[in-house]
């Protein structure tokens, strides 16, 4: 039991909901997130390290940089069912669109300082 409510304490967040969404779009480092959603670092990493507790997102260290994705193999029986039912959820939404708006926006800029490469 304690790891379906560790995943639907991390649902029960819009930020964390929000992050989901956009690592459903790709693999993304903590700067284009923070660009995407308009957050600070540390609210950002905070709200990561929730949904990676509750194994619904994993990182990668590529040297200075962590990237993040979602975790399809997690240690949660929970997390990955709960995860396909909301790659269908509140696609529509408008802070949904704008945040994958801003997301493509970031990634731009990311790619052309050569920041945040991902692999």
């Amino acid at each position: 039991m304690r790891e379906l409510l560790n995943v639907f304490k991390a649902l029960s967040d819009e930020t964390r909901i929000r992050l989901l969404k956009l690592l459903q779009r790709r693999e993304l480092c903590v700067c284009e997130i923070m660009q995407a959603l308009d957050m600070t670092q540390s609210r950002v990493s905070r709200n990561l390290g929730i949904l990676k507790k509750a194994g619904l997102v994993k990182d990668r260290r590529d040297g200075l940089w962590v990237h993040y994705s979602l975790d399809h193999e997690s240690f949660n029986s929970y997390a990955t069912p709960l995860l396909s039912l909301l790659k269908d959820w509140i696609n529509d939404d408008d802070t949904i669109i704008k945040d994958i708006e801003k997301l493509s926006e970031a990634v731009k800029l990311s790619e052309e300082k050569e920041i945040c490469k991902t692999g």
